[in-house]
């Protein structure tokens, strides 16, 4: 699947011993996630350094491992998995004394799924969630972390055959088990509980992560550390995802969002491939859509490299594409840089179709430092991508719930049901907005959708309610096209719309029911109070699966925009461009009628280059992306600082004809830093911690931009650059 060794996660709070030299004490910003102690070649220098795992190590215990983190400033945080992770004690007998590599999850050919060697996906039974407490979180609150992430509630799809599952079936439903293979009932209800029994185990762990917390006068955070629901959807994997957000031991989300989940190939246009920065754009968006009503502290991931072996040109481009989809959402500034430094930066990576493996080249950790660098002073803005920000596609958690097996030949390839509604909209440079059945209730969540775009052709209404929202939300002037056959087999599954007195035999006539349609009646739209519906007979899968097979419904939502919402002229275009503070973000999509490229007129800094180059112009061509820094939005022109750099920046001291900074960043590693000054240098000493003078140091200097470019290499030690004009 996807990870090596274990995977990705964010941010936290433990204020014991932190940050003397950090530049924003007590900030929580960015963080990385790392099972390694402290190591010169990984001090990444992010506010929060998060510790992997319990577990002790020869000649290291965990506590051990969190110290070495604080005494070098850092914040510290925890995460570990709960539906995984190395867990031996328990798993082989030592925590009670009973032997639980049962608990795992068993397809139907009686195969456990395994993450590692005795480390099973586990069902989490009571005895895993009080080992979770007892042996895990106590110990982590102990150690005085009060941030906790837990990290990929996951219950794969093609599991659910295991003893302990059964037993749980039983307890749940009240009736014996029920092979999911069997009918798309039985796969209904299995994926329902596979959903809520790590909803029970996320609030037991949480609820005591919280009481025991405060026994102790400490105000414990606990974080969910997940993948979308767009990825999970598409894997085959069933997870609580939004419902979590109701909890009240849920702070919020790691969105774990990389190359890894966005490179699974989709269809658009009758072809099957990756499309990394579409498909990250969406997930990035699900995550947003699925906390932004509830409150919830949202970070987002992602990877400079995946756990596939590819090359680094190939970890490099999709870096690229998936880094920038996170940026382009201007309301979330908070970030995990990365996980697993180590392997980032220490080991060798196995090239692709060779035996060779290869070190991170110096040029892609230059630019990957200043990418994360990046990340530490983004703001957030009021701004929006450019283009039509108020069209939305509904979502469920449900949709995780009829993706495997296969019943009655209904098939969704590449879960293109979802993508038939959402790429054809973004390819056409659209920024398409995903919208949280779950969230509903919540006032803002349709706020701002003037087109509202709905299938029950993969997922299925949890509740009667959900059609009352948008019904209301119809009648005050919404537009709502629904896209549907109504003929998959999960039509009829034992839900709320087919029992206790209800006999619809598709979810959507209860819908239609409330909006007063008579579907029988065929017509092109109806208008339903002050907005409109619109129905059409064909599954979103239908407008991807083969070429050119998309316009009717791209001139639909275009109608129901520009005619019936009133909300002003969609023009279609084949980028997205976001102002967000100095920054200029854009991506330009393939695949587009329009194939010119995107033009930005300079001066400006690409900070996608590890040389940092002053443009005067940067052009974007289809398929790729670029971040740039403009230097007329510089806040203050007048005061010496640091651009863009590779490193850290600490220390700074301005004084009347000087500029003077410590630069950090992991040992091994070279940077470059861009600085702008009042004029040309006439005086540059670099020197290392000890007060030793750096002679290798790279210069040049821009005068068009009053700018000096510097290069030396780095240390987590602090190199000092002092610099008079």
């Amino acid at each position: 699947m996807k990870k090596t060794v274990l995977f990705c996660s964010l941010l936290a709070m433990s204020f014991a011993g932190f940050a003397q030299n950090n530049p924003d004490t007590g900030r929580q910003k960015t963080a990385f996630q790392t099972s390694s102690p402290w190591i010169p070649q990984i001090d990444v220098r992010s506010d929060v350094a998060i510790v992997y795992g319990t577990n002790d190590r020869p000649g290291v215990t965990f506590e051990q491992r969190v110290q070495s983190w604080r005494d070098r400033g850092y914040q510290t945080a925890f995460m570990t998995g709960i539906a995984w992770g190395t867990y031996f004690d328990y798993f082989l007998g030592k925590w009670d004394g009973k032997n639980h590599l049962g608990i795992g999850q068993v397809t139907q050919k009686g195969d456990t799924i395994f993450h590692g060697k005795n480390m099973p996906y586990v069902v989490p039974v009571q005895s895993f969630i009080e080992y979770m407490k007892t042996a895990v979180v106590k110990r982590v609150i102990d150690a005085g972390i009060t941030t906790i992430f837990l990290e990929e509630p996951e219950f794969w799809a093609r599991s659910g055959y295991s003893q302990p599952f059964k037993d749980e079936w039983q307890k749940y439903y009240g009736f014996p088990w029920r092979p999911q293979d069997a009918s798309a009932e039985n796969t209904y209800l299995s994926s329902k509980l596979k959903y809520q029994l790590f909803y029970n185990a996320i609030k037991q762990v949480s609820d005591y992560a919280k009481a025991y917390g405060k026994s102790k006068g400490q105000n414990v955070k606990v974080y969910i550390a997940t993948h979308s629901l767009v990825n999970y959807s598409s894997w085959q994997i069933v997870s609580p995802e939004a419902s979590l957000a109701s909890l009240p031991g849920i702070d919020g989300y790691i969105a774990q969002v990389w190359t890894g989940t966005s490179r699974e190939p989709t269809y658009f246009n009758g072809e099957r491939k990756e499309r990394v920065f579409e498909n990250a754009f969406l997930e990035y968006g699900s995550m947003v859509s699925m906390t932004a009503p509830t409150g919830r502290k949202l970070f987002f991931l992602t990877d400079p490299i995946e756990d596939w072996p590819r090359d680094w040109a190939d970890y490099r481009k999709n870096y690229e594409a998936t880094f920038t989809a996170e940026i382009l959402y201007p309301m979330i500034d908070n970030y995990e840089v990365m996980p697993w430094p180590e392997r980032i930066y220490t080991r060798p990576y196995k090239i692709a179709h060779s035996d060779s493996s290869v070190l991170i080249p110096k040029s892609y950790s230059t630019q990957m430092q200043i990418m994360i660098n990046v990340l530490n002073q983004m703001p957030l803005s009021p701004n929006r991508v450019t283009g039509v920000n108020n069209i939305g596609v509904l979502m469920s958690n449900s949709l995780m719930f009829q993706r495997f097996p296969t019943h009655n030949g209904f098939e969704d390839p590449q879960f293109s049901n979802f993508y038939g509604q959402t790429l054809p909209l973004l390819k056409r440079g659209i920024p398409v907005q995903t919208v949280h059945m779950e969230n509903l209730a919540y006032a803002q969540t349709l706020q701002n959708i003037k087109v509202l775009v709905m299938s029950y052709s993969n997922m299925k209404p949890t509740n009667p309610e959900v059609h009352k929202y948008i019904a209301d939300w119809v009648k005050k002037g919404g537009v709502l096209i629904y896209c549907g056959r109504d003929n998959d087999p999960y039509q009829s599954v034992m839900e709320w719309w087919d029992t206790k007195g209800n006999k619809f035999t598709a979810p959507s006539q209860h819908l239609f029911k409330l909006l007063n349609v008579d579907t029988a009646a065929n017509n092109k739209g109806y208008k339903v109070g002050k907005g409109m519906v619109y129905i059409v007979r064909q599954n979103p899968k239908e407008f991807v699966l083969q070429p050119n097979s998309d316009a009717n419904y791209t001139n639909l939502v275009k109608q129901a925009y520009e005619k019936d919402a009133h909300a002003g002229k969609i023009t279609y275009k084949n980028s997205l461009y976001l102002e967000r503070g100095p920054y200029d973000i854009i991506s330009v999509m393939d695949e587009n009628d329009d194939s010119k490229p995107y033009t930005v007129k300079g001066p400006v800094i690409d900070l996608f280059d590890p040389q940092l180059s002053v443009l005067s112009e940067k052009v974007v061509n289809p398929g790729e992306q670029s971040l740039l820094y403009d230097l007329s939005r510089v806040a203050d022109k007048n005061k010496p600082q640091v651009l863009a750099s590779a490193s850290r920046i600490y220390n700074e001291q301005v004084q009347s004809g000087s500029y003077s900074f410590v630069a950090k960043s992991p040992k091994n590693t070279v940077n470059s830093v861009r600085v702008l000054l009042p004029s040309q240098p006439k005086e540059t000493v670099v020197t290392d911690s000890s007060g030793n003078t750096i002679s290798d140091v790279k210069t040049s200097w821009d005068k068009s931009t009053n700018t000096l470019y510097m290069g030396f290499d780095n240390s987590p030690d602090g190199v000092k650059v002092n610099l008079k004009w």
